[in-house]
C-alpha cells in the first residue's frame, strides 16, 4: 500500500492501483492508516492543482465581480444577471462561475429572514401515587354527516389510569376546558402544589384561561413537544382503548348519542377494565388504594392452587403481576441507575 501511495503522487491513484494490482477499494479503506506512516518517513509536498485551460483570467474575474456588485445588479441573482446580459448580447461567464465568484467574497449567504424553531425541552415527568400527574387531551368523535364532529375532553390520572373527568362538547373551547379542569380538581380534592397537569400544544391547552386557572390552583402545567405523540402516551392509549371497543360506532347520530356512549364507557373503563400497565387491576382499584389488598388476595388464591397441584407449575410458584411503584413520561436514561 505504501508503494501505491508513492506512485499515486505521480500517475494518480487509479493508474497506480492498476499497475500494482491493488483494488482501489482496499487502498481507500487503508488510506487513513497509511497517511501518518508515510509522513513520518518521507513526507510528500502537496501537489498544486493545475489551472484549467478554460478558467477565467484574473482580469476577467474582476470584470465579473464588478458587474455582480454594480448598483444595477447588486440585488439580482446570478441567474437573472446571466439572462439579462444575454438579452443585451453580452456573455461574461456561466451562472455557476458567477456563484463561485460571489462565494469567494462571502456574498452567497441567505439574505431573507429564515424561520427558526425554538428548542423545546423534553418533558420528564414522574408519578409515584395517584393525583400527582394528570394528562389531558381532546379527541374528535365523528358526527352524523361528513365534516361534523363532537369533541371529547378527557383528564386521566397517569399513575392509576383513572379518568378523573370527561366532557363531550360541540366545539373545542378554552372556557370549557377550564371548567372541566376546575371541577375535576375540586372533585379529587387537589391541594396547592400537589398536581402536575400535562397536555399537548393544542389551542385550548395553551390558552390564557387555562393557564390562569392553573396558576390560581397552584397546579404545574407542562406541554408535549410539537408533533411528538410519545410525549402524551397515556391519553393516546386511553383514546385507542375507547375507539377499539366493539360497541364504538363509526358515527354518532347526535351529541346526545356520544354522551350516552361515554356515560357507559367510562364507568366500565374505570371500574371493570383490567389494565396491563397497572398489574391487571382496574384504574379504580389503583386510584382508591385497594390494589395492594387485592393483589394479596390474588396471591392467596395462587398459593392454594400451588399447594393442591404443584406439578402444574413447572418453573416457580405462581404470583400475580407486580404493581407499579412509579410511572414516567419520558423516563431519563440514568433514572434506573439512580434508583439502584
Amino acid at each position: 500500500m505504501d508503494a501505491v501511495l508513492l506512485l499515486s503522487v505521480t500517475v494518480g491513484i487509479e493508474s497506480a492501483c492498476d499497475v500494482l494490482g491493488v483494488a482501489r477499494a482496499s487502498f481507500y479503506r487503508q488510506r487513513p492508516l497509511l497517511g501518518p506512516t508515510l509522513s513520518a518517513h518521507s513526507p510528500l509536498p502537496p501537489v498544486a492543482r493545475p489551472t484549467p485551460a478554460r478558467a477565467l483570467g484574473a482580469e476577467e474575474i474582476q470584470a465579473v465581480r464588478a458587474v455582480l456588485n454594480s448598483q444595477r445588479f447588486q440585488d439580482c441573482s446570478p441567474t437573472a444577471i446571466h439572462a439579462t446580459l444575454l438579452d443585451e448580447g453580452q456573455y461574461l461567464c456561466s451562472t455557476r462561475t458567477m456563484y463561485r465568484v460571489l462565494e469567494e467574497d462571502g456574498a452567497t449567504r441567505e439574505r431573507r429572514d429564515q424561520l427558526t424553531h425554538p428548542q423545546y425541552q423534553k418533558p420528564e415527568l414522574l408519578a409515584s401515587a395517584p393525583n400527582q400527574l394528570w394528562s389531558w387531551d381532546i379527541t374528535k368523535l365523528r358526527g352524523p354527516a361528513k365534516w361534523t364532529y363532537f369533541y371529547l375532553y378527557v383528564i386521566l390520572d397517569v399513575f392509576s389510569r383513572y379518568v378523573v373527568g370527561w366532557m363531550v362538547a360541540p366545539r373545542e373551547s378554552a372556557e370549557l376546558a377550564k371548567k372541566l379542569i376546575e371541577e375535576s380538581c375540586e372533585k379529587q380534592n387537589i391541594q396547592p402544589s400537589q398536581l402536575t397537569l400535562h397536555a399537548d400544544r393544542g389551542s385550548a391547552m395553551r390558552s390564557k384561561p387555562v393557564a390562569l386557572l392553573l396558576a390560581d390552583l397552584s397546579v404545574t402545567k407542562t406541554h408535549s413537544r410539537p408533533y411528538t405523540s410519545n410525549d402524551n402516551p397515556y391519553s393516546e392509549s386511553q383514546f385507542r382503548t375507547m375507539k377499539y371497543r366493539p360497541e364504538f360506532p363509526d358515527r354518532f347520530g347526535c351529541i346526545q348519542d356520544s354522551r350516552a356512549f361515554c356515560q357507559t364507557f367510562f364507568p366500565w373503563y374505570n371500574d371493570e377494565h383490567r389494565h396491563s400497565g397497572i398489574g391487571m387491576m382496574s384504574p379504580s382499584m389503583v386510584h382508591h388504594g385497594a390494589a395492594v389488598s387485592i393483589r394479596e388476595n390474588r396471591q392467596l388464591v395462587l398459593d392454594a392452587a400451588y399447594r393442591d397441584h404443584p406439578e402444574r407449575f413447572v418453573r416457580r410458584p405462581p404470583s400475580p403481576p407486580q404493581l407499579p411503584k412509579e410511572v414516567w413520561i419520558n423516563k431519563p436514561l440514568n433514572s434506573e441507575e439512580e434508583t439502584h
